[in-house]
């Protein structure tokens, strides 16, 4: 039999406001007792780094990987996922005390208190002090577990009074995020800061005045044959060059199909165009030469021999020399990209410091994830986000990292710097939903040099156009955003805002967006919103499109629905890369993924793509997309898309509907006969005797 809801000061009529059934004391009452009271503790504020060894959580060594990489993480503490029906909330133990009570309302929330016990205490209630409850119960995993289940901090956070004209949770420790009424607020498209980008000459080419006005046909063949027949002037001529690359966005149609046989992460194109390496879940990067781009010969394989999960990213040298990859540690390796260098990787510590102390986690545990990874411009430094809320500059030099950051509220999923002539200006990304400036030259009080606030779910990735003034995000309220360093937020206005406390707490990695929770955020300094794509189940990537092949004209992502979105700068879709139709039946459903890959008969009926990275290539109208493919997703490929008019096939070439299927070392296989010649067999009863016969 349930109870009635406690009471704004948490006692129950005619009981003890700190007593549950039986005269037991319980320590939420007496916290409830006292905000009401108006007591303020000094002490409440959390500290993460308390030397009470009383307060720490303890140092365990890490569980196996179970799920996504996402959920992997939470289990390191990076960030709570799949939480039980159970919540258990300890400290070092020998006796326990459990309180249930009905009153609180917890849902399918359960907090189990453990404590410190002696002979002394035997017998009798052991208390938990203010100080250590509200200290567990401010830690970042559980304010991530209050808001899966639907509660949200207030604007002040988690330790927010009671305010009766919200709609409070757990214990008042935060506001239950209400439906918004009403359409979704999206911003308005065409952008007119997007529009205005684009006839500044900043993105792209500006059409001309005389095209504009004698309504010359904008096709490929009309601007080819205008600037064949010269009769516009030198400056006129010049401007169609880099114009007619504009209209080559390369199609769904597939020419190479890279098949992995598993999940492939990140993969791009080195900035001279001659080198791509790919990244996938069997710890290997896979590297090519891409000097012709629509001929890649296969270059060389390096491996993380320590690594946990995945590898989450890497990075290339300026000159093509050195090659950076990261995994769910604080190690990164660095190998050569010779191909006649068989030596194993240099493995880089992360975690180590100067002063001979490694580094440690939030938790207070040795190790930490690194999720992005960048080389600076001159090829002397390592730009590093990581998931103990900090951003690590590592000089290769030394061996040492040289800066260490942690301001941010939490993981910090990508990194990169502002411009490849100076390494002084970096930006970084975290699940908190911002996007940080920091001015290396500026730092005598560690603090980011502005904010871009707009989002309200956190980000996955950020990218630099290089010129040291516009930024790209993506995050997982679904929207991408263009970024002007000038517009940006000042941190003192930014210490006023909770900037957490704009999101809904869905999981991403499991479940469909809310859009009728969607609502611009208030303080949004953003110049352009663009959206279309799914930013689900994992850490999706985007780009600004390279200057020689596209003229700067768009910015792209991946999507989770098996897509490359392409936009112009007023925020319309430019294009769109189909890989879920490029790759369909391109393997046999009898092809299994190999490794630590397990993927359930309902999951492994259905052919899925997910586009988690894609690289425009810096000369040619190509599009390289990394993406898990395949039978319940279960496995990795690497599409090679190239611009032809919309042609189905190359001048007196086979047909490309469905491209040519090749294994990790480029040799040419049979899986895409095999699964053409099946694709009637899409019956569930027909595979299954299909199968049955093998």
């Amino acid at each position: 039999m349930s109870s009635p809801p406690p009471t704004a000061g948490g006692g129950r009529q005619g009981s003890s406001p700190q007593t549950g059934p039986g005269g037991t004391w319980h320590p939420a009452r007496a916290w409830l007792e006292e905000d009401e009271l108006g007591d303020d503790d000094d002490d409440m504020d959390f500290e993460p780094d308390s030397e009470d060894p009383d307060e720490r959580v303890d140092e365990e060594e890490y569980p196996e990987p179970d799920g996504d990489e996402e959920s992997y993480a939470g289990q390191f503490g990076f960030g709570i996922a799949n939480p039980s029906p159970a919540l258990v909330v300890c400290s070092d133990t020998d006796s326990k005390t459990v309180f249930p009570e009905p009153e609180l309302n917890l849902g399918n929330i359960h907090i189990e208190f453990t404590m410190d016990g002696n002979d002394q205490t035997a017998g009798r209630p052991t208390q938990v002090s203010l100080t250590r409850l509200r200290n567990m119960l401010a830690s970042g995993g559980l304010q991530q577990i209050f808001r899966y289940h639907g509660f949200a901090p207030g604007p002040g956070g988690f330790d927010d009074e009671y305010d009766e004209e919200e709609e409070y949770g757990i214990l008042g420790l935060g506001r239950r995020v209400p439906r918004r009424r009403g359409p979704p607020e999206y911003p308005k498209v065409p952008s007119d800061e997007g529009t205005k980008l684009m006839r500044s000459g900043k993105f792209g080419t500006t059409p001309s005045y005389l095209d504009e006005r004698m309504k010359r046909k904008k096709s490929f063949a009309e601007k080819v044959m205008w600037r064949e027949l010269g009769v516009d002037g030198q400056g006129l001529q010049r401007s169609r060059v880099p114009s007619i690359a504009q209209d080559l966005i390369p199609g769904t149609t597939a020419d190479k199909i890279i098949h992995y046989d598993a999940k492939c992460y990140s993969g791009q194109f080195s900035d001279d165009g001659n080198f791509f390496f790919s990244c996938s879940q069997d710890f290997k990067v896979r590297m090519y030469d891409t000097s012709n781009p629509y001929e890649w010969k296969y270059y060389k394989t390096v491996d993380y021999p320590l690594a946990s999960w995945t590898i989450t990213d890497a990075t290339l040298s300026p000159d093509n020399r050195f090659l950076a990859y990261s995994s769910l540690r604080q190690l990164v390796c660095l190998a050569s990209t010779d191909p006649t260098d068989d030596s194993d990787p240099i493995v880089l510590d992360f975690a180590s410091s100067p002063q001979g102390r490694a580094g440690r986690d939030i938790f207070e545990r040795d190790g930490f994830a690194v999720w992005s990874v960048r080389f600076s411009g001159d090829g002397r430094e390592i730009v590093a986000g990581t998931g103990d809320h900090s951003v690590i500059v590592y000089d290769l030099e030394t061996r040492q990292p040289v800066l260490r950051i942690r301001n941010h509220e939490d993981d910090v999923n990508a990194v990169c710097f502002g411009d490849k002539s100076s390494p002084h200006i970096l930006y970084s990304g975290s699940d908190d939903s911002t996007v940080r400036v920091w001015d290396r030259r500026s730092m005598a009080d560690r603090r980011e040099a502005g904010v871009f606030v707009g989002h309200t779910e956190g980000l996955t990735y950020v990218d630099s156009k290089g010129d040291g003034r516009y930024v790209l995000s993506n995050s997982k309220d679904q929207t991408m955003k263009l970024w002007d360093l000038r517009k940006m937020m000042p941190t003192a206005k930014f210490d006023k805002l909770e900037p957490t406390s704009y999101g809904t707490g869905f999981d991403y990695r499991f479940d469909p967006f809310p859009s009728d929770f969607y609502y611009p955020h208030p303080h949004d300094c953003s110049v352009v919103t663009f959206r279309g794509h799914s930013v689900l189940r994992t850490l999706i990537r985007c780009h600004f499109s390279p200057p020689g092949s596209s003229d700067s004209r768009y910015v792209y992502s991946g999507s989770e629905d098996g897509k490359v979105y392409v936009w112009n700068l007023d925020a319309t879709l430019a294009g769109t890369v189909d890989v879920q139709k490029a790759t369909h039946f391109s393997r046999p459903r009898s092809s299994r993924p190999q490794g630590h890959m397990h993927v359930s008969r309902a999951e492994s009926s259905r052919w899925k793509t997910c586009v988690r990275d894609a690289s425009w290539h810096p000369n040619a109208p190509v599009i390289a997309a990394t993406s898990w493919n395949g039978w319940g997703c279960s496995t990795g490929t690497c599409t090679i898309h190239a611009w032809n008019h919309g042609a189905p096939r190359d001048e007196c070439g086979p047909e490309l509907a469905h491209g040519e299927s090749y294994d990790p070392e480029l040799n040419r296989t049979d899986l895409c006969e095999k699964a053409i010649d099946m694709r009637a067999w899409e019956d569930e009863r027909a595979w299954d005797a299909w199968e049955a016969g093998l």
